[in-house]
């Protein structure tokens, strides 16, 4: 039997199989990488070069919203901003799961809504235990 052949009969696969991706594939992200990066140096550059450079007093002092400074912008405040926020982000994050669901009702069935309320049971419980806890309670 000859090699490349099938029981006599001539192999379909005649070519070599081509990889997936090749390097070239690559050229135009890089090409626009270094657009992008060099459009980024070009134009902190030239506002380097070209802007004012006007110092002083008023120039270096630091500016909020027009409103005059009031003491120390370092003054410790209480962590339970940052647990709300990270809190706020959880729950969003898990309402975003809901829309799928909400998509793909009729197609999960009845083991998808059980799963659903399964997760929403969780939801509610960990929403219970953080408002037990006094978390969202701020002083």
């Amino acid at each position: 039997m000859r090699e490349g052949t099938t029981f006599g009969h001539p192999s379909p696969r005649t070519h070599p199989v081509e990889p997936i991706s090749t390097p070239n594939d690559y050229v135009p992200v890089l090409i626009q990488t270094a657009i992008a990066v060099g459009f980024v140096g070009f134009a902190l550059s030239a506002a380097a070069w070209l802007g004012p450079k006007i110092n002083g007093k008023k120039k270096n002092e630091s500016f909020e919203c027009g409103i005059e400074q009031q003491g120390n912008a370092r003054t410790p405040f209480s962590v339970k901003y940052l647990l709300i926020a990270i809190l706020f982000v959880l729950f969003d994050v898990e309402v975003i799961f809901l829309y799928p669901w909400a998509v793909n009702f009729k197609a999960l069935g009845a083991i998808g809504f059980v799963e659903m309320v399964c997760f929403v049971f969780f939801v509610m419980a960990g929403l219970y235990y953080v408002l037990r806890k006094g978390v969202m309670k701020i002083e």
